[in-house]
């Protein structure tokens, strides 16, 4: 495994994160960090010019990990796995830590969210220096379902799929299906009998 070259790179998230957490301060720890070749803050790392101060890094620098510490993943963690991609790293040598959503919008006091950052960009820097290369791969899948129990929802389950024109298995572990269905006298709004 070669040596980890790790890029840091904090978002200010216009005054999201930048209001509550003291980027300067955990961009300064952040270099100290093993492994951390360059740390750097931008106003929106996400926005096209901080993702090619990523892949400018990358490109330049030798940058072979990438941490950035802005808001959740769910939003831009795509984003800059494309982003390190394009620069020629595979994006899985890329982490992320949710210093927005985990930190300035949940502690009030600066010096408390500006220790709480530095520890998730801490343990996102040493989680980066740990990660492997993955590739995409495709595997073959069988279009067809197995609904696992008989009772009301895995019976309509069953026949929208079979609707849809896949092939379904219904495995039920009681001699009947229906489920607790089966057990009541009356179905409301007909009174018809349940089974």
């Amino acid at each position: 495994m070669e040596q980890p070259k790790i890029g840091v790179y904090i978002c200010d998230c216009g005054i999201n994160i930048a209001a509550t957490i003291n980027v300067t301060e955990v961009v300064n720890y952040a270099m100290r960090l093993p492994n951390v070749f360059v740390a750097r803050e931008n106003k929106y790392m996400c926005s096209e010019p901080g993702q090619n101060m990523i892949q400018d890094d990358i490109r330049e620098l030798g940058i072979n990990r990438v941490v950035v510490a802005s808001c959740t993943p769910r939003m831009h963690e795509v984003t800059f796995q494309n982003a390190v991609a394009e620069a020629g790293l595979n994006p899985y040598y890329f982490a992320m830590a949710n210093i927005r959503e985990h930190v300035s919008w949940v502690v009030q006091d600066i010096g408390l969210a500006t220790a709480k950052a530095k520890r998730l960009v801490s343990s996102a820097v040493y989680r980066a220096a740990l990660q492997s290369p993955l590739e995409p791969r495709t595997e073959p899948v069988t279009k067809a379902a197995l609904i696992v129990g008989g009772g009301i929802a895995g019976i309509q389950t069953a026949l929208t799929i079979a609707e849809a024109g896949y092939p379904v298995y219904l495995v039920e572990r009681e001699p009947s299906i229906g489920g607790h269905m089966a057990d009541l006298d009356k179905t409301f709004p007909t009174l018809d009998c349940s089974t």
